[in-house]
This record gives C-alpha cells, sequence and structure tokens, in this order.
C-alpha cells in the first residue's frame, strides 16, 4: 500500500468524541489527584511515625 492511499483511509477504531476526550482528561486527572494525595499521606505517616517504624518485635 502506497503512503497516499494510507492517508486517504478512515482512522481504524474507536473515534472518540470531543465530549468523550474531555470526560477522560478530567478522569485521568482525578486519579493522578489521587494517587498523589496517597503518596503525600503515605509519605506523612512515615515522617509521624519516624525511625520507630522498623524496630518490630521479635
Amino acid at each position: 500500500m502506497t503512503g497516499a492511499m494510507a492517508e486517504d483511509r478512515e482512522p481504524d477504531g474507536i473515534v472518540l468524541t470531543e465530549a468523550q476526550k474531555r470526560s477522560r482528561r478530567q478522569r485521568s486527572i482525578a486519579i493522578a489527584l489521587a494517587l498523589g494525595v496517597l503518596v503525600v499521606l503515605f509519605f506523612a505517616v512515615t515522617l509521624v511515625k519516624g525511625p520507630m517504624v522498623l524496630n518490630r518485635p521479635l
């Protein structure tokens, strides 16, 4: 297949509408923010517990 023929074809697969793209982006941002909050929370808890978090009873 030549390059000119490939450019004339419709894209394969599902083509999202602008509303669907916007919704996907907002969902991705929300997931990223939630993950960031969890990372900060775990880091803060680790700092508050201090080095005692490594001392385990035998």
